[in-house]
């Protein structure tokens, strides 16, 4: 029921009808029984400021940021975290007072849905395909967690070579034309792109050069089993699907908001799956 006193929470993306985000809170705003509501909103790139400024005039709690506003929207904030600040994307929101405080959860989700699935990426060679926010958060993660080496591998190299020149570390791009040869020897593979996902373009990926003690992970999450997925099972490698990710980025975002933590347990992960 929503009131006079129910608080306003956004998720802007564009699309948007992809996110599952407004489930999630909704499950966590129900387990905590905060008064508070989220609603997905589509934007376009030109509208991003002023729907952001909307938010900031109405004193909503803030949003969630998905594709593809997290590089454009951390330009609107009046401050940003450490780790925002580091990778220079966001995909949380805070509206707190008079000010708007840009967060990166990303690298939170990613490390913890790793470890989640029994996993730390510590000595492994990684391919990472993508150049994005979401991206820019796993390189940072990975080179936190000491990856000896990350393949980064775009579609526009010059975006993967930015990426490389901003953040440092042991960063190789590779052009897009390179992306099967760049599996050799690999021990983690990552795609940070929206290719394969419903309503987009399907990933061109042959997997033959990939090892198969590798981990496969896809941050998709619609479809949740995607095609690159389906392959790396066929051949025997593990694989991590993409709503581990969304689930432990929201934790710390829902903490900054509300000061408190939400769980990530097996019934929400059913629930925001609809399962």
């Amino acid at each position: 029921m929503i009131t006079g006193t129910t608080r306003v929470a956004a998720v802007i993306g564009w699309p948007v009808e992809h996110s599952r985000s407004p489930q999630m809170f909704e499950a966590a705003f129900a387990a905590t029984g905060i008064d508070a509501v989220m609603i997905p909103i589509g934007v376009p790139h030109e509208s991003l400021a002023l729907v952001v400024g909307a938010l900031r005039a109405m004193r909503a709690l803030g949003a969630s940021v998905t594709l593809p506003h997290k590089l454009a929207a951390a330009a609107l904030c009046d401050e940003l975290t450490g780790a925002a600040r580091a990778i220079g994307a966001v995909n949380c929101l805070h509206i707190a007072g008079d000010r708007l405080v840009g967060h990166n959860t990303d690298c939170h989700g990613f490390t913890d849905s790793l470890a989640a699935a029994g996993l730390a990426p510590r000595g492994a060679r990684c391919v990472l395909l993508g150049a994005g926010g979401a991206a820019r958060a796993i390189v940072v993660s990975l080179l936190d967690a000491g990856v000896p080496e990350i393949r980064l591998v775009n579609r526009t190299t010059r975006r993967a070579e930015e990426i490389a020149e901003a953040v440092g570390g042991p960063i190789k791009v590779l052009p897009w034309e390179a992306r099967a040869d760049a599996l050799t020897d690999a021990a983690l593979l990552v795609n940070g792109t929206t290719l394969g996902m419903a309503g987009q373009q399907p990933l061109a990926l042959e997997l033959a050069k990939l090892p198969t003690s590798a981990v496969v992970y896809d941050i998709v999450y619609v479809p949740l089993l995607t095609e690159l997925l389906k392959a790396a099972q066929a051949r025997g490698n593990q694989t991590v699907d993409g709503i581990g990710m969304l689930l432990h980025q929201g934790r710390p975002g829902f903490k900054a908001w509300f000061g408190q933590d939400a769980q990530v347990t097996p019934e929400l992960r059913a629930f925001v799956l609809g399962t």
